[in-house]
């Protein structure tokens, strides 16, 4: 009775690693749906109805470039929550310029476990401190 116990607790732990490390598939989700990446949609708005976002996702940024009318965003990753809330582009990372979300528009993937901030700093930072084109993602470990 004793043997056929520990049998049954090894196979249900063998059981449990062997579900928990299913990786079930990443999704892409283009950054404000139908509205793509634009200056005058709420992002933060967008990010809190479409989260949670998942380690392995990839975001998608689609946006017109520029033209004589209008100026097109652009795509940062800021450092830190500090830079975040200023709109403080000194340490931020550009990821896509200007023309680089046109077409199939540009993907980033979800790598860690990690705060993801996303900015533009289109029109001298006034599309950051709008408070409009600026959102951020902590995607969490996909479960099943």
């Amino acid at each position: 009775m004793k043997m056929a116990l520990s049998y049954s607790v090894q196979g249900f732990i063998l059981l449990l690693t062997a579900s928990l490390l299913v990786v079930s598939e990443a999704n892409t989700i283009v950054v404000g749906g139908s509205e793509g990446w634009r200056f005058g949609f709420n992002y933060t708005d967008w990010a809190l109805q479409n989260s949670p976002f998942y380690i392995n996702d990839t975001l998608v940024f689609k946006y017109v470039p520029p033209s004589d009318t209008s100026i097109a965003p652009s795509v940062y990753l800021l450092p830190d929550l500090w830079s975040y809330t200023t709109c403080d582009f000194r340490r931020a990372k550009l990821l896509a310029n200007a023309t680089q979300g046109s077409g199939e528009g540009f993907k980033i993937v979800l790598q860690q476990w990690r705060p993801y901030y996303f900015a533009s700093s289109g029109h001298n930072g006034f599309h950051c401190s709008a408070g409009l084109m600026k959102f951020f993602a902590v995607p969490l470990p996909r479960g099943n």
